[in-house]
């Protein structure tokens, strides 16, 4: 293992993508912590400090920027409006036909597919910084503090700060396809792996300092286990046999293969778990905007959303957070995993299952091997997702669980497929890899 990873610095070209990589992440880090203009610095650091727990409503967003969010740096947005742009536009693709026919054709059709979603990208960064800046101005971005964040509500100061965290969007989109381009893995999904992996040494401190050294322990050691799982359900898969019959055209024969069609347990990845935690998010950001236009009379929907669909630890909020990924789970795996389109294209190229007829019923086989598969990879998703949440429920430490959710499933997945590709490159120049 040590052989093989010292090879990889010995190794020119690898060894200049990597150092490509670790400067794009540090560059990203520094604008994870560079304060947006006109934004008052020390007392943002003043609540950052003073906040015990982060809200519900901003969660997501400040960890995929890696707590840039609460700090209203250049880099507030993170990845977020990229994420939600790349899911839109592939979801669009069931609704618009123009979308399905770029998707289908080849690379010029996704070039095209991907110019969308840096548009896309683009107006979701600034809708999101105006909120992000509105509620930074209204007071109410932290529960705890009450301070000035802004130096002053001019409009032209204002118009600044949201130019800039767009551009800041913009710019991480960019630095994650340089990423792509010219280093190791795949950009965007290295970006959001810093900027949580960034959270995780402030976490555990935080847990040592209020918790002491055996609820310490006690967490590291579930959060190898959830390691572990999350490998064992990740690289699990079931292997649908293929055989290609034999063509011969000329004096050539073509065919005659055995293949697999690999069904993996977890096909949707961590997208539903965003899915349902934006969903849930929507009734508390109505119901703030609700509260701060009429303070004096509060609609009983307005409480209901504030006692049972803002708090983690409510019985209400995580049943329905457990419905919603299952629900989720089915939708996206329905929409990006065509049973019809598999056995069709297995039909063209002389391609069918054992014991299986070509056709229609290839496409019920598969289905119902999905839907089998989906199950168990639905509650695993949904188990995992609930862990912060038992946590809170339990020891009040959801604020500082750095183990649970959607944080160990990326980083273990975009560990698992970074490691993969260092390996096949290695493998390429050495004939031996990381792996053996």
């Amino acid at each position: 293992m040590f052989t093989a990873a010292l090879r990889i610095f010995r190794t020119p070209d690898l060894r200049k993508k990597i150092g490509f990589t670790l400067v794009i992440v540090a560059l990203f880090r520094l604008g994870s912590v560079l304060p947006a203009p006109f934004v008052n610095f020390s007392n943002v650091q003043t609540c950052v400090s003073s906040e015990n727990s982060t809200s519900g409503l901003y969660e997501l967003v400040n960890l995929f920027s890696g707590g840039a969010l609460l700090q209203l740096s250049v880099f507030a947005m993170g990845i977020m409006p990229y994420i939600t742009a790349s899911i839109i536009v592939q979801l669009l693709r069931v609704v618009i036909p123009r979308f399905d026919t770029l998707y289908k054709e080849g690379q010029s059709g996704q070039a095209k597919l991907t110019q969308y979603t840096r548009y896309l990208t683009i107006a979701l960064g600034l809708l999101q910084s105006t909120t992000l800046v509105t509620v930074a101005r209204s007071g109410s971005l932290y529960s705890s503090c009450s301070q000035d964040l802004l130096v002053s509500d001019e409009w032209y100061q204002v118009v600044l700060i949201i130019i800039t965290m767009t551009a800041g969007t913009g710019l991480i989109m960019w630095l994650g396809e340089l990423i792509t381009d010219r280093g190791v893995g795949n950009g965007m999904s290295l970006l959001i792996f810093t900027s949580i992996a960034a959270q995780f040494p402030s976490s555990l401190g935080t847990i040592w300092a209020s918790k002491g050294p055996e609820v310490f322990f006690l967490v590291i050691a579930v959060g190898l286990a959830l390691v572990a799982l999350v490998v064992f359900v990740e690289q699990s898969q079931r292997r649908v046999p293929v055989h290609y019959a034999k063509r011969v055209v000329g004096r050539r024969t073509y065919g005659g293969n055995n293949t697999y069609i690999p069904i993996k347990v977890n096909m949707a990845g961590v997208v539903p778990v965003i899915f349902a935690s934006s969903l849930l998010y929507l009734p508390a950001l109505l119901a703030q905007f609700a509260q701060a236009q009429d303070s004096s009379d509060v609609a009983p929907w307005v409480t209901f959303v504030s006692n049972y669909l803002t708090r983690g630890d409510h019985p209400l909020y995580m049943a329905l957070y457990f419905l919603l990924i299952l629900g989720f789970s089915y939708f996206y795996i329905a929409i990006t995993f065509n049973p019809t389109e598999v056995a069709d294209n297995m039909k063209k190229y002389g391609g069918f299952i054992p014991g299986i007829r070509a056709g229609q019923p290839t496409a019920d086989y598969l289905r119902y091997i999905l839907n089998r598969i989906t199950l168990p990879g639905s509650l695993y998703l949904g188990f995992i997702a609930l862990i912060p949440l038992i946590a809170l429920a339990l020891v009040d430490a959801s604020s500082s669980f750095p183990f649970g959710g959607t944080s160990i499933l990326i980083i273990v997945g975009v560990g698992l497929e970074t490691v993969k590709q260092i390996d096949s490159q290695l493998q390429q120049r050495h004939y031996e890899g990381l792996l053996r």
